[in-house]
């Protein structure tokens, strides 16, 4: 138990390196060149640096520490230990990354366009580099901290925490930038804070979905899905509301790449089966992430 507990510790802080280095790279490829005041402390920095010519690597650690101690005070000193990595690893990344690139990023602004590729593709880099972050129960400093208060508190998942936040700064931006701007930085926080819940709760062939099937030929798909497709499910009680006749629905949780083959099978023996498929961000137990190991990585969440 030591030893996978030191794995996870050891995973956790190469989350914390990736996920600096993605929004680093964000910030000096797209939102800096593009006026994108992304929100947080870095959409503030950016401000600092067309106004002021502050550089944004040292407004971003400048502006993070304050909030760095509230974490600290609100999430212990483990939380504390991850954030400030975070906070030093961002920053230095976004000076470092500044040196290496410049200021220009690798975009021509001379195209209306480049501006929307900016929004877009830093938003895709954000939300990768924040979940990652995230995911390591630690911030990159500045309000993300509040977002993790605002979530730990509230049934806001952390993507939209963030979003709630960062569209009050980007409404102050409006002012520096003009509103064009500041719609291009809207763009690049929904992005950013789809990309988080994404890495946060998953995505991709191997993220889950729960099926809710009602058929007649309940024993035929009972067989698929423990015979063909290895998964187990559940029988719930149903009635039709229309018939008012009682109908027994299969529940299944399974990953994204076994949804079209339960499919084929299932249109095979029954066209006229009903189905629901939605999304299961989390499925903890047998045959899919073991309790024990996601309460493990998300009591910092």
């Amino acid at each position: 138990m030591e030893k996978e507990l030191k794995r996870y510790k050891v995973l956790e802080y190469f989350y914390i390196i990736i996920g600096t280095f993605l929004t680093a790279l964000g910030v000096v490829l797209f939102a800096n060149p593009a006026k994108i005041a992304n929100g947080g402390v870095t959409g503030i920095a950016i401000i600092l640096y067309h106004t002021l010519n502050f550089d944004v690597g040292t407004s971003i650690l400048i502006l993070s520490i304050p909030l760095f101690f509230v974490g600290l005070l609100i999430f212990g000193k483990e939380y504390g230990l991850k954030s400030l990595i975070g906070t030093l690893l961002y920053s230095g990344f976004v000076m470092l990354l500044t040196q290496l690139i410049g200021t220009e990023g690798i975009i021509d602004y001379n195209f209306h366009v480049s501006y929307l590729l900016s929004a877009i593709f830093g938003g895709i880099l954000f939300g990768a580099g924040l979940g990652f972050v995230m995911k390591s129960g630690a911030n990159t400093g500045g309000t993300d901290i509040l977002a993790q208060i605002i979530s730990k508190y509230t049934f806001f998942t952390l993507g939209n925490a963030m979003f709630i936040i960062d569209a009050i700064i980007i409404g102050c931006s409006v002012f520096i930038f003009g509103i064009e701007a500041a719609l291009y930085a809207i763009i690049t926080i929904y992005i950013t804070s789809v990309g988080i819940d994404k890495v946060l709760l998953g995505f991709g062939s191997y993220s889950s979905k729960t099926i809710y099937i009602i058929s007649e030929k309940r024993e035929e798909i009972k067989n698929i899905i423990l015979k063909d497709l290895d998964h187990g499910g559940t029988i719930l009680e149903g009635k039709g509301l229309y018939t008012d006749k009682e109908r027994p629905v299969i529940m299944t949780v399974m990953t994204n790449n076994k949804i079209g083959r339960l499919t084929n099978h299932i249109h095979l023996i029954d066209k006229d089966a009903f189905i629901i498929v939605h999304d299961a961000y989390q499925v903890m137990g047998e045959g899919f992430t073991p309790i024990a190991k996601a309460a493990w990585k998300s009591k910092h969440l």
